[in-house]
């Protein structure tokens, strides 16, 4: 039976903590989740997962940072304690829009799944194909992947999804702005008509609906609050100055202390700016589609470990990254729409944080700009702002650069530690990117990257007894697509 949105309620999950140990889960995951010092769900876990765990479907509309990588991931391991996977055949998938987003998932997913003794692999974009076909014809319990890699899959025979009974669908509505619906509807035909269905998003309108209505059974739902509650744990600002102003006031705002997100509308826009604040001081990295998985590895992995604090991006490349504690979102290029300005917003105020959201407007930009945020649910201060304004110091926390030029990163610092082969560099791809990356990104054993998204980085497979493959490399080929961001 399928379901009418528009006829179905919408449950607001409680405040209230509720302990993982009181939530029927297994006792191996409710140990793996102590030991890292997780005791107590967050509001859309404790509210989706009785559910879920007792095999309904689930319709969960929350935010970014919400803590839903856990509310469908825990339901979907414990579902499948007990059972084996056969070649070729997962028994679980997680469908995310982004490959940063799928190695992200696989981080916290991945330790926990080796406490139930299961296997759990990425197959994304951008990494070598053949590693991905090798863990997945050894048996992979839950699957991780993109829409464009995972069809990859199943025309090459090398995934079957007969025997998934478990699939979870993440970020819907960044698939449908990034139109991926095509793929996801036709990867959930070939999943069996009655297996379980838990879909989360930030929005449900429009394709979502559409996707509600044709593969969830009489869904459960919970929302943790409305698509635009989450903006009031946020500051939100429209700067007005000058075009030639601009550089100067973004440089100061880059100077600040904290972690910053700047958003501009394209990748030569991004390696632009990037290298405009790297020449004042300031500590920047560049991230868009344009770049190989394992510098993207590479960049966001500084950002995180606070080797940079400015982190530039284009839309289609930050939608999906968790980085905690970033205080300030900075719109250098207004949002093209609403949907946009929200999922940039998304980044700062996370986990109940608050967080300070800035749009740089030129007076010819005000109006489109004043229309976008209302229609947002946004209403942001507006004033006039030029280069060393104690107005901008007091919103931003802007300060004068150094202007010290930074030296840019020398392939040379990316190569393997000393009795590693580099395994075949690419021009203009570096050594093994992923270095010093984030546990599930790029390279090491098995489900690794392509030559250009391995190096030291641990891999998605990590160990758990699985055979360990030789450091990342992976061929000469180029990968099969990029179409996933």
């Amino acid at each position: 039976m399928s379901t009418d949105l528009s006829s179905t309620s919408m449950t607001t999950t409680p405040t209230d903590s509720t302990p993982f140990a009181a939530l029927d889960l297994p006792r191996p995951l409710v140990r793996a989740l102590e030991k890292d010092g997780m005791t107590d769900a967050f509001a859309i876990q404790a509210a989706t997962l009785p559910d879920a765990l007792a095999g309904r479907d689930v319709l969960g509309r929350a935010q970014t940072g919400s803590g839903k990588t856990l509310a469908f991931g825990l339901a979907l391991l414990a579902r499948l304690d007990g059972g084996k996977a056969q070649p070729k055949r997962p028994r679980a998938l997680v469908l995310v829009p982004t490959r940063e987003l799928a190695m992200q998932v696989a981080e916290v997913l991945i330790p926990l799944s080796k406490a139930l003794g299961l296997w759990c692999r990425t197959a994304v974009g951008g990494m070598a194909f053949n590693r991905q076909a090798d863990a997945l014809s050894r048996g992979v319990d839950l699957l991780i992947a993109t829409p464009g890699r995972l069809s990859d899959h199943v025309r090459q025979g090398t995934c079957v999804l007969d025997e998934v009974d478990f699939v979870a669908l993440d970020e819907a509505d960044q698939m449908a702005d990034m139109g991926f619906l095509p793929q996801v509807r036709e990867i959930l035909d070939l999943t069996p008509r009655d297996g379980q269905r838990l879909l989360f998003s930030a929005t449900l309108d429009g394709d979502v609906s559409k996707l509600v209505q044709r593969y969830l059974h009489d869904p459960v739902t919970h929302s943790v609050a409305p698509v635009t509650a989450s903006v009031k744990n946020m500051d939100h600002y429209v700067l007005q100055l000058a075009q030639p102003d601009k550089m100067s006031v973004i440089t100061e705002i880059g100077a600040r202390e904290g972690r910053t997100i700047m958003f501009v509308r394209t990748k030569h826009h991004v390696d632009r700016l990037t290298t405009k604040l790297r020449s004042q001081g300031v500590p920047a990295g560049a991230l868009h589609g344009g770049k190989t998985q394992g510098q993207r590895n590479r960049v966001l992995a500084d950002f995180k470990e606070g080797r940079t604090t400015v982190l530039v991006a284009t839309d289609v490349a930050a939608r999906g990254i968790h980085v905690d504690d970033v205080s300030l979102v900075l719109h250098v290029d207004p949002a093209a729409d609403h949907k946009d300005y929200l999922h940039r917003a998304g980044r700062t105020a996370r986990a109940g944080a608050s967080g300070t959201v800035v749009t740089l407007i030129t007076r010819d930009q005000r109006r489109q700009t004043l229309r976008l945020t209302d229609k947002a649910g946004v209403k942001p201060k507006s004033l006039l702002v030029t280069p060393g304004d104690a107005e901008l110091a007091r919103i931003t926390g802007a300060r004068t650069p150094s202007g010290v030029p930074l030296a840019e990163r020398k392939p040379s610092q990316d190569r393997p530690r000393p009795g590693r082969s580099p395994r075949g560099g690419r021009p203009g791809g570096g050594y093994g990117g992923g270095q010093g990356g984030p546990r599930g990104q790029g390279g090491g054993r098995r489900d690794g990257g392509r030559r250009d998204g391995g190096g030291r980085g641990r891999d998605t497979g990590g160990r758990g007894g699985q055979p360990s493959g030789r450091a990342q490399g992976g061929g000469r080929g180029k990968p099969r697509r990029r179409i996933d961001a």
